[in-house]
């Protein structure tokens, strides 16, 4: 049999997706297949060989929230790296930006091609070769289920130390939850973004979020609105959380340059010292003492996530600078605008502009685009006058670019990026990105029809930007809406930088 590649294992996990249709009809049902979830999950989870009691071994740090829970989970596990760097960390996240094989990463560093494809290829034909199951569970599992078992498979084979696990979506129902017994959990901000979308209220997010509480863990979490904080007390009470903990800020740490940019990261950092000071306070290994050790320090400083307020200078076209941040939610997005609209940044130190400021946005069919954009529109107004700045929000970017998350020109995505959850007909007829069009036309009628520009893939406007870089010098691109645009944007553009 022929050895099988990091290729063909992203080919077959790309057949476990949800097509659009499919997820229309997860939310006209009103989600109610979630009530399977955990039940299917550890019934798969046995298929490949585990007891949930095995994953106990994992010593998790379990993470969720609205928002800021990657960066927190990527914060946590950089400080224990640091702290004890004789350990291995695993670190699970979702979505990934260019390779699927991001979201498993040993000591920081995604897993190898070969390795993803040995442990992804041991789960897989576990599976397919077990044909035992309940008659309503599936032959596979999807996507983000198949993917949470190869991470725990790969976790439990190399034996870590330490795993920090990043809910995917929710709580309670979540794929991650079937650890019996977590050394620690955390739940980041809790944003009105659901509420806006889904139509949950803040008690139903809070409700699901503090779904991962255990008894006898004990549970962080960050300040919250009052009632989505008395929903978070309640459900640490009812699952009987060994401690109930609203982090407060921590002297020093608001001093600290900070691995990850944005003044919205603090708080994340903030918990993320909670839940790694908590974990190895949990196995002897430091007091509760308020002072940031040095090894934290730098654990903070030295954190890196992609894609989230980042800076990159184009290797090539070295008068392009790329700010990268895959905010999609209103709260993200109006992080993303207070770090993009900052001295230093978005606004150039001269009064003079050096060059074309462009903004490349997508966002997913389904959420309210001209919502998202008007809400930019807003924070940018703000921003610039907080700053005193000559510049007017109508004038603020001069070319704006509405395109798809289709990665190349000829209508192709690369494999790790595929996705199925977007209407053909959609795409076919750009009607996500001539809705943004219009609506951005509608917010500034004095922008030039000419500069708003609707593209069919990310390439087409990678290309876009590289001739007016050659025209007028000096561009600085936001890239914002959609992980997925900027995972596109970096693929294409070459950004080459360790993931």
């Amino acid at each position: 049999m022929s050895t099988r590649t990091y290729r063909d294992a992203v080919d077959s996990l790309n057949s476990l997706q949800t097509n659009a249709a499919a997820l229309e009809a997860v939310r006209a049902s009103g989600g109610r297949s979630s009530a399977f979830a955990i039940p299917e999950m550890i019934e798969y989870l046995g298929i490949i060989g585990y007891k949930p009691a095995e994953l106990n071994a994992l010593n998790a740090i379990h993470i969720t929230g609205t928002k800021g829970k990657g960066s927190t989970s990527a914060f946590a596990e950089s400080i224990l790296r640091e702290a004890h760097p004789e350990w291995k960390t695993g670190l699970y996240t979702s979505p990934h930006l260019v390779a699927v094989r991001e979201r498993v990463r040993i000591n920081g560093r995604p897993l190898s091609e070969e390795d993803f494809a040995k442990f992804f290829f041991q789960v897989w034909d576990r599976i397919t070769e077990n044909k035992t199951r309940a008659e309503t569970t599936p032959d596979k599992p999807g996507y983000f289920r198949f993917m949470t078992l190869v991470a725990f498979h790969t976790f439990l084979s190399l034996k870590v130390d330490v795993t920090v696990l990043e809910v995917g979506v929710g709580g309670t129902h979540d794929s991650t939850n079937i650890v019996p017994k977590p050394v620690v959990t955390g739940i980041t901000a809790l944003g009105i973004d659901h509420v806006k979308v889904l139509g949950e209220t803040l008690k139903e997010i809070a409700w699901h979020k503090g779904g991962i509480f255990k008894e006898g863990v004990p549970a962080f979490t960050v300040n919250q609105a009052t009632e989505g904080l008395d929903v978070l007390r309640q459900q640490a009470k009812d699952l009987k959380s060994s401690e109930f903990n609203v982090v407060s800020p921590m002297p020093g740490l608001s001093e600290i340059k900070l691995g990850l940019a944005g003044a919205h990261q603090l708080q994340n950092a903030t918990l993320a010292v909670y839940l790694a000071r908590s974990f190895l306070h949990s196995r002897n290994l430091i007091s509760s003492v308020e002072i940031l050790p040095e090894d934290f320090v730098r654990g903070l400083e030295n954190a890196r996530w992609p894609g989230r307020c980042q800076t990159v200078t184009d290797p090539v076209f070295p008068t392009t600078t790329w700010y990268l941040d895959g905010a999609h939610t209103f709260e993200s997005l109006e992080c993303c605008v207070q770090w993009f609209v900052s001295p230093g940044v978005g606004l150039q130190a001269d009064t003079a502009k050096p060059g074309p400021r462009i903004l490349i946005f997508n966002c997913t069919s389904g959420r309210s685009g001209a919502s998202f954009l008007k809400s930019m529109h807003s924070h940018i107004a703000t921003q610039l006058k907080s700053y005193d700045s000559d510049e007017t929000v109508s004038s603020f970017f001069d070319h704006v670019i509405f395109c798809t998350n289709v990665t190349y020109a000829d209508g192709g995505f690369k494999g790790d990026l595929t996705t199925l959850a977007i209407p053909e007909a959609d795409l076919a007829q750009l009607k996500t990105q001539h809705q943004l069009a219009s609506a951005w036309s509608s917010l500034i009628p004095t922008f030039p029809a000419e500069n708003i520009h609707v593209l069919p893939s990310i390439e087409h406007s990678v290309n876009l930007v590289r001739k007016l870089d050659s025209d007028a010098g000096q561009a600085n691109v936001l890239v914002a809406g959609s992980l997925h645009l900027v995972g596109g944007v970096i693929e294409v553009a070459g950004l080459s930088f360790s993931l």
